[in-house]
């Protein structure tokens, strides 16, 4: 039988589901992707708003992601580079610290900038070389431990983990206490060391639209909402049976197959809230950080920084909040403009919008980098992908969409 009379189908239009219906169709099959919203990209989309382009949560694409860089061509989307450093906002005053070896301009600023002592800039120096000639693979080999005793162990003092570890990765793992896995920081420093942080100049969106767009032979049902998978057949919400002899689920599963209803994937949330100001008082394209335990504010960033607007008159400022402590979105709207007039003296804000993300990243243990296509299998028909099987990032999602695509396509050659 051709493997173009085959029933495969995709669950999920997000990054994973979109990179195995092109895996897929670099094996002669043309696939089917339900998607249950109007639009691909899962988690990466972007609105505009007033004339502004806002990402669904405070995105970047880290350049060295090696299955980004497989699937993903960097020049169309022309990638717009954040400068590799931070700008951190301690007693109301405004200190930059980077790497000095990737871009000399921040050497002056880093050294002098009180933030962590001269042994803290030795070992973030020894970090990034050990980083740097430790394989992926062997990070994912070892024990794991949490990314604070990580950093206590190497050395580093209070006052670095407090003042800037702890801001930046927190706004990284969505949570303030650094108990993300040991591998997973050890992976996005080697990332962030070996390359660079970038958003293309339309926005996070334009990296699924891109893979969309690659896509020939792929049908899209969009705005169809999938109820339950079974072997041999997908039934909708609307009650719809839809006979499929092999079903990548790209989505959370456990709502989709009935025996998988105890294993659902805990997930991390945060909130992004956008303001317009007149001007901005972060010159480069450095993320902002608030390291006082007490704020709600994580971190923040002006998107005006970089070339990807297309212009609302005024610069954008975008502020992640991981924990909104039970207020609601008025109050939390209201909160944030004092902090970020209090800590960081910006002023004269206009609130633009606010978007909650309740699964912004699956909360896992025991992380791993790859999987093999076996591994992918549910059942005989059903297969898993998405980044909640691998670790919490846009390249685990592509290799997990690849691997269960591969899956499909040996199991159609046997």
């Amino acid at each position: 039988m051709e493997k173009k009379t085959h029933t495969i189908h995709i669950i999920g239009g997000g990054i994973s589901g979109l990179v195995a219906a092109q895996v897929l169709e670099n094996h002669g099959v043309s696939p089917v992707i339900i998607e249950g919203t109007d639009r691909v990209g899962g988690r990466v989309k972007t609105d505009t708003v007033n004339g502004y382009r806002l990402d669904h949560g405070f995105q970047v694409l880290l350049t060295v992601y090696p299955a980004a860089k497989q699937y993903l061509d960097y020049d169309s989307l022309d990638l717009q580079k954040f400068v590799p450093g931070a700008s951190i906002f301690k007693n109301k005053n405004q200190k930059i610290i980077g790497d000095p070896l990737r871009d000399l301009s921040l050497t002056f600023s880093t050294l002098f900038s009180g933030i962590g002592t001269v042994s803290d800039k030795i070992k973030i120096l020894k970090l990034n070389t050990f980083l740097k000639r430790k394989s992926i693979e062997a990070i994912f080999e070892e024990k794991e431990g949490t990314t604070f005793n990580y950093l206590q162990n190497y050395g580093f003092s209070e006052g670095m983990i407090a003042d800037f570890f702890t801001p930046f990765f927190s706004g990284i793992f969505l949570e303030t206490k650094l108990e993300t896995s040991s591998r997973m920081f050890e992976f996005v420093y080697k990332m962030f060391g070996q390359g660079a942080a970038a958003v293309p100049k339309g926005g996070m969106e334009e990296i699924p639209k891109q893979l969309k767009k690659n896509l020939k032979n792929t049908k899209f049902l969009f705005n169809t909402k999938v109820s339950n998978v079974k072997d041999g057949k997908i039934k909708l919400a609307d009650g719809t049976e839809i006979p499929s002899e092999y079903t990548i689920i790209a989505t959370e599963p456990s709502k989709l197959v009935s025996n998988l209803v105890n294993q659902s994937v805990e997930w991390k949330s945060c909130y992004t809230l956008y303001f317009t100001v007149p001007k901005r008082i972060i010159k480069k394209p450095l993320i902002g950080l608030v390291p006082d335990k007490n704020s709600l504010i994580n971190n923040l960033f002006y998107p005006t920084s970089l070339a990807t607007q297309p212009g609302g008159g005024e610069e954008l400022l975008s502020v992640t909040v991981i924990n909104n402590k039970g207020m609601n979105d008025e109050e939390l709207t209201k909160k944030v403009q004092n902090e970020l007039s209090e800590l960081c003296e910006i002023r004269d804000t206009q609130f633009l919008k606010l978007y909650k993300i309740p699964m912004s990243l699956p909360n896992l243990r025991d992380l791993r980098y790859s999987i093999l296509p076996s591994e992918t299998h549910l059942s005989s028909g059903i297969l898993l992908a998405g980044d909640t099987q691998l670790n919490g990032s846009l390249n685990a999602a592509m290799i997990s969409g690849e691997r269960a695509a591969l899956a499909v396509v040996q199991a159609l050659d046997n």
